[in-house]
């Protein structure tokens, strides 16, 4: 499956997930494709099976180019966001709202990396 044509919105990390669990479809079912596309030998003479897999092949590579980039499309923008706060922060060092929207973006960086292998204590 390609990629939207839309913009992906990577903000949402549930939306950006869902994305790509639809785009895992033709990964996701490769054995089923295989196996309803690829000629037995009893259909062997009626279906060019080398066709068969050559365009088969060739969706799963568009499908896996698509998906990379889609990922390293989201990855620039959320470090982008987080570069410009920086930037900012370094400016402004005492402005607390700048800090406070820094930190915020840091957060969400940080538990959409790490959200199933370590989860932070509340109070902080």
């Amino acid at each position: 499956m390609a990629a939207p044509s839309g913009g992906v919105n990577c903000e949402e990390f549930a939306e950006f997930q869902e994305l790509l669990k639809v785009m895992r479809t033709i990964d996701d079912r490769i054995v089923h494709e295989l196996n309803t596309t690829v000629p037995t030998a009893s259909f062997a003479g009626k279906i060019d099976a080398s066709q068969t897999c050559k365009q088969l092949y060739e969706s799963l590579m568009a499908a896996h180019a698509s998906r990379d980039r889609v990922i390293k499309n989201c990855i620039a923008q959320t470090s982008a966001v987080v570069k410009n706060l920086r930037e900012e922060r370094e400016k402004n060092l005492d402005d607390l709202t700048l800090l406070k929207q820094l930190r915020k973006e840091q957060t969400k960086v940080f538990n959409e990396r790490c959200r199933i292998h370590f989860k932070p204590p509340k109070n902080e």
